[in-house]
């Protein structure tokens, strides 16, 4: 296979497919039709990398970007991205003046914040735009469809702070049961069409999900997460263009050692794996630290060579091990390993692993640890 030319700090990276994102903009905004996406880029966009994954996006034209929290706005401000920030999670009375100064836009839900945004818009000598979250049956944050009228008439009241949006959020939009979704969507939408018509805000609950399934809940504006990504938010997706999506992110690493052992060798910290035969074990670094998780020792395979390789032994912080037997005379240090991606003729998808951990994609791109670098290619827009 060949050591290939070592020139970076680390060999384990995130590699972030710019061409794939541009294809799945455009396949999601496709199926929005005239519908504006807001994409979300919380959660260091979802493990792929705020600022690169925000910075493409604006170039493509994407001027309104969902982040979680505050300081995730502040730091892709100070990485130069220009773009109105919509930030999802409930925030504290105590944060007020930071989000005013900040000119973000803060989903709201209760009359204390409301209060503090106008006294600090006041002090930063400008309106504060808000988006008033109502809970249908997620649960999590947002205030009920029956006490939502009142918070409208106070935000009407209030000096320095101005209604933008009015929004829900999906619990089970990727189900195959899409009854509690239309569930959400009706009380949403007696809401907007009761109480709250008439009013100049712009209407949002759609997720990925949502966009994906369910037409009728597109309204005016579109938030999708992980389908931007290329990942599905469930096989329970019915849309058949889900299949069209193209995963962003592929996560590599180099071998960095080599070592023949004798059948009965233990291999890593408590000896979990024990070969059965004289083995080759190589080593990469790549641990629970990069966000592989440990759950994953002794589950997991990685592709060396267009190989499935057996990872064996505890993952460890810093460094895995995996069995290349298979590839005796074949295999080298240097070599590339694929723990996420296409390697010749095989590929391994987050979905794998999650199902390996008992977990959605969500987390298992989304765990992985910012100390590995995120490189971007192919950014072309065309």
């Amino acid at each position: 296979m060949g050591a290939a030319a070592q020139t970076d700090d680390h060999p384990t990276r995130a590699v972030i497919r710019l061409d794939h994102l541009t294809h799945n903009m455009r396949l999601l905004q496709e199926i929005a039709g005239a519908t504006p996406l807001w994409p979300a880029i919380k959660a260091n966009a979802y493990g792929h990398g705020a600022a690169i994954v925000a910075r493409h996006l604006v170039g493509l034209g994407y001027d309104t970007l969902c982040v979680a929290h505050l300081a995730e706005a502040m730091a892709l401000r100070e990485a130069g991205i220009a773009a109105r920030f919509l930030v999802l999670s409930a925030a504290l009375p105590a944060q007020a003046p930071a989000i005013a100064a900040a000119g973000c836009e803060p989903v709201v839900c209760d009359a204390e914040m409301l209060q503090a945004l106008s006294a600090a818009g006041a002090v930063a000598g400008r309106d504060v735009h808000v988006h008033l979250k109502v809970d249908t049956g997620m649960a999590r944050i947002g205030v009920t469809p029956d006490d939502a009228p009142a918070l409208i008439d106070l935000i009407r009241q209030l000096p320095n702070v101005k209604l933008s949006g009015l929004m829900s959020h999906f619990a089970s939009a990727d189900a195959a049961d899409k009854s509690d979704a239309q569930g959400q969507l009706a009380r949403f939408r007696a809401l907007l069409d009761g109480p709250a018509a008439g009013i100049d805000a712009v209407r949002h609950i759609a997720n990925s999900a949502g966009l994906l399934d369910l037409r009728d809940a597109h309204l005016d504006a579109v938030r999708p997460g992980i389908a931007i990504y290329g990942l599905a938010p469930s096989p329970e997706i019915a849309n058949p263009r889900v299949g069209e999506l193209r995963p962003v992110l592929q996560w590599r690493t180099r071998i960095t050692h080599l070592k023949e052992v004798p059948a009965g060798t233990g291999i890593s910290y408590r000896h979990t794996f024990h070969t059965q035969a004289p083995s080759l074990i190589a080593t990469v670094p790549v641990g629970y630290g990069d966000g592989l998780s440990r759950l994953l020792s002794n589950k997991l395979e990685m592709l060396v060579g267009g190989v499935r390789c057996r990872q064996v032994g505890r993952v460890t912080m810093d460094q895995s091990m995996l069995d290349v037997s298979a590839l005796r005379g074949r295999v080298q240090t240097g070599d590339e390993v694929v723990l996420i991606g296409r390697q010749g003729d095989e590929a391994i998808t987050a979905d794998e692993i999650a199902d390996r951990l008992g977990t959605i994609n969500y987390e298992v791109v989304t765990a992985i640890a910012q100390r590995v670098p995120r490189v971007a290619v192919g950014s072309e827009r065309a």
